[in-house]
């Protein structure tokens, strides 16, 4: 069974409002974000005015609006930009969140625009959260992902040579993402892996 069918089968049954979070310069088709978002039918996206420069201001705002609007308590699905995006949340929409999948975190520091987003907070999050990172990410060291995730108290996965987890480096549909969403997701849903599948352990990954 191919992961679409698999997808398929595994749709949860679900108490959370899911809230992809896509980083700078939006996620494009076939991207595992733009492929969740589709077939997600309680997912919602944050869609930006400015995807080209963005600022801190306007990102957060528009994804705190997000979270405030959703119906159940939510778990974020953020990629690169949008994973610093969420940690600049302030308490109020923080604290309607349970989870959070935090994949290639961004460094603003690197790049002159993202700036704006610059100093990421370093204060642990309010709610269970596991960040992703690769060895060879060329937007983000490794060594920093870890430091962010230490910081934010967040499990961390480290993957090999995956680039910057998207769909140049072949990550368009990904399942060990979806197991960890999956986990994350927990007590507040169901989600039962097709045969030949099976939830991955953050420790184990």
């Amino acid at each position: 069974m191919g992961f679409k069918g698999w997808l398929a089968e595994s749709l949860p049954v679900t108490t959370t409002s899911i809230i992809i979070v896509p980083g700078w310069r939006d996620s494009g088709p076939g991207h595992w974000q733009s492929l969740w978002a589709e077939r997600l039918p309680h997912a919602r996206r944050v869609v930006q005015d400015d995807w080209i420069t963005p600022t801190r201001s306007a990102w957060v705002s528009q994804l705190e609006k997000t979270v405030l609007a959703a119906t159940h308590p939510v778990v974020i699905v953020a990629h690169s930009l949008g994973c610093i995006a969420t940690t600049h949340m302030g308490p109020e929409a923080a604290a309607k969140v349970c989870g959070a999948l935090l994949v290639a975190p961004a460094d603003p520091e690197r790049r002159a625009i993202l700036s704006d987003f610059a100093p990421v907070p370093y204060a642990a999050l309010p709610y269970r959260s596991i960040v992703v990172a690769s060895s060879n990410d060329p937007f983000c060291p490794i060594r920093l992902a870890g430091a962010y995730a230490r910081a934010w108290g967040s499990e961390f996965v480290r993957m090999q040579n995956a680039g910057h987890i998207n769909i140049d480096s072949g990550h368009g549909e990904w399942p060990l993402g979806w197991a960890l969403l999956q986990s994350l997701e927990g007590d507040h849903s169901t989600i039962q892996p097709a045969a030949g599948y099976s939830q991955v352990s953050p420790a184990a990954a």
